[in-house]
């Protein structure tokens, strides 16, 4: 059994969806959980983007290679198809400008792999609709006030998305919990992970 199943499930997927040996650039990295995975599991050849210093700290700590960034600023250092891979995981939907700095990751990497939480979850509707609040769910954990969440997307949104801006959905996983969901996803699921390719 791989050390690697003791993980999120999240990590878990991303892991597998990683070729050995290939490169890859974690944009909003943390703390390099997931650059040390991809390491360790796949031989990858990692680095990660982050603007939290003290996850900077840890990632070092790792002897991760890893450089302060905002993502809302671009990845104008980078030449075209850099990475064999780019992670987008659970950032997303943070950023001011999601819809650029996924078309920048898309010119970077030659794949993109993007996680989210899915604000069209069951108990995100039944939360609105029964108590009339912001939602507070496992994959949105945080009051209206403290919310790092700029963008709330769902999963109907992001393949809409992707149909428009002609990216293509080569692979996608959808959980909840520790589980897969398999049907009625965009009402089943709490976050979606999805690779991505312009070819």
């Amino acid at each position: 059994m791989n050390d690697h199943l003791n993980f999120r499930l999240d990590y878990r997927i991303i892991t597998s969806l990683v070729s050995d040996k290939s490169t890859v650039l974690d944009l909003g990295c943390g703390d390099g959980t997931l650059m040390s995975l991809l390491a360790q599991e796949k031989q990858a050849k990692v680095q990660g983007v982050e603007i939290d210093e003290e996850m900077i700290y840890s990632c070092v700590a790792r002897g991760l290679n890893v450089f302060l960034g905002d993502l809302d600023s671009g990845l104008e250092d980078y030449d075209d198809k850099t990475f064999d891979y780019v992670i987008m995981n659970q950032c997303l939907q943070q950023l001011k400008h999601p819809d650029a700095a996924l078309s920048d990751a898309l010119r970077v990497g030659k794949k993109v792999i993007v996680g989210f939480p899915n604000f069209a979850h069951i108990s995100v509707r039944l939360q609105i609709f029964f108590q009339g609040r912001t939602p507070s769910t496992t994959a949105l954990p945080y009051p209206w006030y403290e919310t790092p969440n700029l963008h709330f997307v769902t999963i109907r949104d992001f393949i809409d998305y992707c149909r428009l801006r002609k990216v293509r959905i080569v692979q996608s996983y959808f959980t909840a919990g520790n589980r897969f969901i398999h049907l009625r996803p965009n009402l089943l699921a709490e976050n979606a992970i999805m690779l991505l390719s312009r070819d």
